[in-house]
């Protein structure tokens, strides 16, 4: 996993800003006629150095508070443990440079404490800003990484979905056709075995066109028939134009899936899905003829729903009346196999 980037503050900040304090330190000497270019040096070098220091202190504190919780207030302990340092470095700037420069007029201590004091707050306050926006942006990235990869695993598992219950359907099926010696039991080992290709090939695919996609539903269909003969049908009205358009793999099966896990299936009452287009969707629909006592958890359109979502930030529509029940997926254009 890509390692979080670490938090850094432009040389430029932090040098343009020592420079332009240390000048403006110094602004105040240029009106007074006693002063002279020694002082201003003086002034300008204190203010420089202090500044510097200020930030290095602080940007190098941070990293031990950042694997912690970070205190929300501006004010805190850190806050008093940088200005104490910060005005015993500044006393030892100030006698430092009287040392050095054997300056015997220099502005009172006190004067240089304040201005100390002040570089420190406004330092602090703005260095404790950037670090709050960094890590908001950090908690920003990882969520939507976590996001991302929950999303990555939800559909890898609904790419390999193929229900074992029909697996296990169709070999029933398969074993009375060949128990009734039926002639059409070659055909629904190969039809059979077609549906599993398509499985293990398509699997690999985020999307295939929608040519292919019938492909596999035809030879899901004719399982299905096998087992519920004429109590099922599917109807398309799907202009040929649309082929090439995409969809996830394996979308139609499940909604198909779907229809016969709900409703009455059955000689008496067949149950007729219809598949054709409107404008940019497909829609699925079927008359409502609902098993007793089955329960819909949208479990399953759900998990079509979140395909859709996670490869094309699109969102399929229910349209429910009270006789059709109808399931619209939007159709993908432009598209790359993957």
């Amino acid at each position: 996993m890509e390692k979080a980037k670490r938090f850094q503050v432009s040389l430029k900040v932090i040098w343009g800003s020592s420079i332009a304090l240390a000048i403006m330190a110094s602004i105040p000497k240029l009106f007074d006629a006693d002063s002279t270019p020694g002082d201003l040096i003086i002034n300008s070098s204190i203010t420089l150095l202090f500044s510097l220091f200020i930030w290095y202190y602080n940007i190098y504190s941070l990293p031990k508070f950042s694997s912690q919780r970070t205190n929300k207030s501006l004010f805190n302990w850190r806050l008093l443990l940088s200005v104490v340092m910060g005005i015993l470095l500044m006393v030892i700037l100030v006698i430092a440079h009287q040392e050095l420069f054997q300056v015997s007029k220099m502005d009172a201590p006190i004067m240089f404490e304040l201005r100390g004091v002040l570089i420190n707050l406004i330092v602090y306050m703005f260095l404790h800003l950037l670090f709050q926006n960094y890590q908001t942006q950090q908690m920003g990235v990882e969520l939507e990484r976590t996001k991302a990869l929950n999303l990555g695993a939800q559909y890898e598992l609904l790419k390999q979905q193929v229900n074992p219950h029909f697996l296990f359907n169709s070999l029933n099926t398969l074993k009375s056709m060949v128990d009734m010696q039926d002639p059409q039991s070659s055909d629904f080992i190969l039809k059979l075995s077609d549906f599993y290709r398509f499985t293990l090939e398509s699997r690999k695919l985020d999307l295939i066109s929608l040519k292919e996609e019938l492909q596999i539903l035809d030879s899901y269909v004719y399982l299905l028939k096998a087992r519920f003969e004429d109590g099922f049908d599917v109807v398309k009205e799907i202009d040929s134009k649309q082929y090439d358009c995409a969809i996830p793999p394996f979308s139609l099966q499940l909604l198909v899936e779907n229809c016969i896990k709900h409703n009455v299936v059955s000689l008496d009452k067949p149950l007729q899905i219809k598949l054709y287009t409107e404008n940019d969707f497909l829609v699925i629909e079927n008359p409502i003829q609902l098993k007793r006592g089955t329960l819909s958890t949208g479990v399953g359109l759900n998990n079509i729903n979140q395909r859709f979502q996670h490869l094309v930030h699109k969102e399929i529509e229910i349209d429910k009346t009270e006789t059709l029940f109808k399931v619209k997926i939007p159709l993908i254009y432009d598209y790359h196999n993957n």
